[in-house]
């Protein structure tokens, strides 16, 4: 009679698993039970770090905004009060690379709104 191996999935499995957990320290990157708890952790920051994400960015859009506004004379609050009554629409996100990058686009976008 011929020898099985058994546990082929199950080894997949765990390689698989242990892929993941590439630059963990101490056992969580080496055994089995360790690295399933580290990487359900780690998810789970990586899903709601991703959500963060989006409003930190838009934190410092708004800073950026706010910087080059006040640099012409004119508050965050009002620039986007008159961008919205000249009915000028432009995210924040471009108005921010605007701002830092093309300072006199942006100065003539203040200029439009007025």
């Amino acid at each position: 009679m011929t020898r099985v191996k058994r546990g082929v999935r199950a080894t997949q499995r765990r390689k698989r698993l242990l892929k993941h957990t590439k630059g963990f320290l101490w056992t969580r990157k080496s055994k089995t039970r360790q690295a399933r708890e580290a990487l359900l952790h780690a998810w789970s920051f990586q899903f709601a770090d991703r959500k963060k994400k989006k409003r930190t960015m838009r934190n410092l859009w708004t800073i950026k905004i706010n910087a080059a506004a006040r640099n012409n004379g004119i508050t965050y609050s009002k620039l986007i009060n008159q961008l919205k009554k000249a009915d000028i629409q432009i995210d924040r996100k471009i108005l921010a690379v605007l701002a830092e990058h093309n300072p006199d686009v942006f100065k003539q976008i203040l200029e439009s709104a007025k």
